[in-house]
């Protein structure tokens, strides 16, 4: 059975990790730090020494590693031994950050991953623990991690599947991801496919094509506001793939939708999302 990672099994509330077990306890596991709590967040912390590992030889292999088993590679500097990996949302996983610093002194490389759960998302320490250990025990040194690097650096992850949300949830997630720094939008979503169900606002022609714009609720017309959502909720459009006229025709403002399509572009300032290639979802 293929290995499964931190992103399959993040819960909103509980998760259970299951990377291989690790053959026998070592450095790794014995200097494994859990911090934090359920109100502030969790924060796990893992570190591996491998001799003659450079930075960038470290590096390289875990964007490798990480991309196979479906991380979101948000930044990567080798040659300064940074890479910065995100565990996706998906429609029962809230998205957290993985942090990796790679250093190298006497000969001997150390390579330290943090990841970072946000506030109200619990976890297992012993999960983390296998999990984290488990990909940092794949790291090599000399050739064999030269040549592991090699075939790492550069790494794009493929998405296993459409995230499925309703339009008013990601209108929430990419707008809050917009608050917080939104020079992260074009790494996170680039090339993503998501299935979003909602109401149609409105079908408009949009060149060759034709325009599907789902019904955002902004946070002034809610009944409930949560706390933490977004100050303003960004709009979202489906711009309809081939073949699809005769479906899109026939849609009406406050029609039921379910449409899947590829994340394309978000105007920050215009605080529209658009989606290519969309197509309706039966």
């Amino acid at each position: 059975m293929k290995s499964r990672t931190l992103r399959r099994v993040a819960l909103s509330l509980s998760l259970s990790l299951a990377f291989p077990a690790v053959a026998h306890a070592g450095a790794c596991e014995d200097g494994f730090v859990k911090k934090g709590n359920f109100i502030s967040g969790f924060r796990f912390t893992a570190a591996q020494t491998v001799a003659d590992m450079p930075p960038p030889v470290a590096i390289n292999q875990l964007r490798g590693l990480a991309a196979a088993d479906g991380f979101d590679i948000i930044a990567s500097e080798p040659e300064s031994g940074a890479l910065l990996l995100e565990q996706g949302r998906s429609s029962k996983a809230r998205a957290f950050p993985i942090e990796v610093q790679a250093t190298q002194e006497g000969g001997l490389g150390t390579v330290r991953m943090e990841a970072k759960l946000p506030a109200g998302m619990n976890a297992k320490e012993a999960d983390f623990k296998t999990a984290m250990c488990g990909m940092l025990a794949k790291l090599k040194g000399g050739k064999a991690g030269k040549l592991a690097a090699a075939g790492g650096a550069g790494a794009v992850t493929q998405q296993a599947a459409p995230v499925a949300l309703s339009a008013q949830e990601f209108s929430q997630q990419i707008s809050k991801d917009a608050e917080r720094n939104s020079a992260t939008i074009p790494l996170r979503y680039a090339n993503k496919k998501f299935t979003l169900s909602g109401t149609v606002d409105y079908v408009i022609k949009d060149g060759n094509a034709y325009r599907v714009a789902f019904k955002i609720l902004q946070p002034h017309q809610m009944a409930l506001r949560l706390p933490g959502m977004a100050k303003t909720m960004s709009e979202v459009s489906c711009l309809m793939g081939p073949g699809t006229s005769v479906f899109t025709l026939q849609l009406k403002p406050g029609k039921s939708v379910k449409l899947t399509g590829t994340f394309h572009e978000y105007a920050e300032f215009r605080h529209v999302t658009w989606f290519t290639g969309c197509v309706p979802v039966k």
